[in-house]
């Protein structure tokens, strides 16, 4: 079975012009809950009052679904969560070289310190923790399993590999999860961008490979060119490779058309 988390509520709001009404992201929540998905990625309580406040009300549905708020390794962003009541905490660190050293002037032991110190934090509150690995498709491998060892041996559930800048292509990425499904210490969940258009198939090629957890956004909204796309991911996987996603795909339509208003109405304002 593959296991869909959607992204909409945080990363498909980091498309440029688009911001949710609070109503809004707790309907889209309800829905995608309505329709199966095993994972919705609430929103980033560092964001803000008014972004934790909306994060609590979806809290407060009673839905199904894993419902996480994405931090930074980061203390004061962990607790906020922890506050605002989120069992599920995803904490992002980057990977690659590119990020670690240029990006923050840091160095890859810095990385596994703060994951350490982020880890412990949120498992001392009794959360279960998901690892985010930024820029994972650029990142050298063997240091991509050691963050994910190093965040299993202090127990978190599940390790995302992000192509945060969306440069995988399909035959590639089908070898790299082959590889890395044999030797990672946690179940991977992919996190592919469009910047070149790829980012359903990659993500449907991961799944060939053997992973079992795909993230996505309705339309494949989100930052730059967007991300995989929720509706297409699960027909495609469901109508062409008869793998079981959990999906009620007679939701798609009202789920599409919700998310779709709700950007139309933000672009009018």
């Amino acid at each position: 079975m593959v296991r869909i988390i959607d992204t909409t509520l945080r990363d498909g709001e980091q498309t440029a012009g688009l911001v949710f009404s609070p109503h809004e992201k707790v309907e889209i929540a309800r829905t995608l809950d309505k329709a199966g998905v095993f994972g919705i990625e609430a929103g980033i309580p560092a964001m803000g009052t008014e972004e934790q406040e909306t994060m609590k009300t979806i809290l407060g549905q009673g839905l199904k679904a894993q419902i996480i708020a994405w931090n930074r390794a980061d203390l004061k962003d962990i607790l906020q969560a922890i506050n605002c009541g989120f069992s599920c905490i995803h904490i992002s660190v980057p990977v690659s070289d590119l990020h670690i050293q240029y990006k923050l002037k840091k160095s890859r032991e810095w990385v596994l310190d703060r994951l350490k110190d982020s880890l412990q934090y949120a498992k001392s509150f009794g959360c279960r923790v998901f690892v985010g690995a930024e820029d994972a498709s650029r990142s050298d491998e063997e240091f991509f399993l050691k963050v994910a060892e190093t965040a299993a041996a202090l127990g978190a559930e599940r390790i995302r590999y992000a192509d945060t800048v969306g440069c995988l292509e399909p035959f590639g990425i089908f070898d790299t999860m082959k590889r890395l499904t044999k030797r990672c210490s946690l179940p991977i969940e992919v996190h592919l961008h469009n910047d070149f258009g790829l980012a359903a198939a990659n993500t449907i090629s991961a799944v060939r490979a053997g992973i079992e957890l795909a993230s996505v956004t309705v339309g494949g909204i989100g930052e730059r060119a967007g991300n995989a796309p929720f509706e297409g991911v699960v027909e495609i996987l469901e109508s062409l490779y008869g793998m079981d996603t959990g999906i009620r795909t007679d939701v798609l339509e009202e789920l599409v058309g919700m998310v779709n208003g709700a950007c139309s109405l933000s672009e009018a304002s």
